[in-house]
């Protein structure tokens, strides 16, 4: 494995090898050590979550992180993200890491002699969230086999969606899908009205609304009828079987995703997978550095 930049390129015991090795991570089994190697993280999208855990997770792993702002970079001079990534090769990196708008951005770098780790691209995928998702999932259940998952929100602009959905179908999981119609994607799976679905899932994956990917057509948007509809309203948690479990992706609109009183209830493992991304993407950097024989 050169890259990670999509989940079809891991079979499923890659993907349970990796959700293994976080787990060992996570309790306390000592990490690959690689001082003697460079990591960028290119991020041309916002991020809290996703930027700083690979970038603990870098540290934990020993490697020494390359500062890289987009905002004081030569792309402001209107380099393009190849030569932007091809000088960073040339002065010494031997691994970046990249969040870009541009679906399949990636393409673009195939001709570059390191890898790299997406941190998602567009509204194409994002394999290193999906893969702490199944890693909160594998904590709970043990197993993805026969699990049914819905995911609500806006799943044509979500890149965790697309990639949950390659990934939990191929484990066995029965996942269904919740949106409005101007938000629908049919070639994802199944769509299902969420009050005829609750109380039987295993796993509600509330996704937040990206009204950054809107433009001009918000749909006349409204946060209440939006909860109403399509949320985890407090009856809707209500409802939940008792061993069922809320993920979100975060970052959280609360009273919109999610009811505010919820996003730390006791079936939420919100927090919980941010905390995981941290072990999960020092696995992740174990295994592209190992394959990789950097």
């Amino acid at each position: 494995m050169k890259n990670l930049v999509t989940m079809e390129t891991l079979s499923n015991e890659e993907v349970f090898a990796l959700v293994k090795r976080a787990i060992e991570l996570k309790n306390g089994a000592p990490v690959l050590q690689r001082p003697d190697l460079y990591v960028s993280n290119l991020f041309f999208e916002n991020s809290t979550r996703t930027k700083v855990s690979f970038e603990v997770a870098e540290r934990e792993v020993g490697l020494k992180v390359v500062p890289f702002e987009v905002s004081t970079s030569s792309v402001q001079k209107g380099e393009t993200l190849y030569d932007t990534c091809k000088t960073l090769e040339m002065i010494g990196c031997h691994l970046l890491v990249i969040r870009h708008s541009e679906n399949e951005y990636y393409k673009q770098l195939e001709n570059l002699s390191i890898p790299v780790i997406s941190g998602g691209d567009g509204t194409g995928q994002h394999p290193s969230q999906c893969l702490l998702d199944l890693m909160t999932i594998y904590e709970e259940f043990g197993y993805f086999e026969g699990l049914n998952i819905v995911i609500a929100g806006d799943i044509k602009n979500s890149r965790v969606a697309k990639s949950n959905a390659v990934a939990l179908s191929r484990l066995g999981a029965n996942v269904t899908f919740v949106a409005p119609d101007h938000w629908k994607d049919e070639t994802v799976g199944t769509f299902v009205d969420i009050d005829d679905v609750i109380e039987k899932v295993d796993v509600c994956m509330l996704l937040r609304v990206q009204h950054e990917r809107h433009g001009h057509t918000l749909y006349n948007f409204s946060p209440e009828t939006y909860h109403r509809a399509y949320g985890l309203t407090m009856e809707r948690y209500g409802k939940l079987q008792e061993h069922a479990i809320v993920l979100h992706p975060a970052p959280v609109n609360r009273d919109v995703e999610i009811a505010d009183e919820l996003v730390e209830a006791p079936k939420s493992r919100i927090f919980e997978q941010m905390r995981n991304g941290m072990f999960m993407r020092q696995a992740i950097l174990e295994k592209v550095i190992t394959e990789n024989q950097l």
